[in-house]
């Protein structure tokens, strides 16, 4: 893995190469990285195993501080490839209240937003 990113590396043991595989990752990958599991009705459902979040989806939160908390989809951040949430913050030391950010990895979708011709036909 000697250029910025490579297409032709497929796995190392070594967390820095798979880090830096994650960081340099252009969008189109991006957006693999940020797919999030179904629930088993939405999986017997639509016949995948997981679909890319998109900003509307319900998602339940199965690890973490907010586990088993049900929201919508707020944003989806590809640049650092987390998930804020509606209604779900932290509040901070001077008191403001901030959105939790979220891999997809720890979210299960509950709900599609099926808005999007494209998204349905998927």
């Amino acid at each position: 893995m000697k250029k910025r990113f490579s297409r032709e590396w497929i796995k190392s043991k070594q967390p820095r190469k798979q880090r830096k595989y994650r960081y340099n990752a252009p969008l189109h990958i991006r957006g693999k990285l940020v797919h999030c599991h179904l629930s088993k009705e939405l999986k017997k459902k639509h016949g995948k195993r997981a679909l890319r979040l998109r900003k509307g989806d319900k998602v339940k939160i199965v690890r973490g501080e907010f586990k088993g908390t049900v929201a919508k989809v707020a944003r989806v951040d590809l640049k650092r490839m987390k998930v804020y949430l509606e209604n779900v913050m932290r509040e901070r030391r001077d008191g403001r209240k901030v959105a939790v950010p979220f891999d997809a990895s720890n979210l299960m979708i509950t709900e599609l937003n099926l808005e999007d011709k494209m998204r349905m036909r998927r």
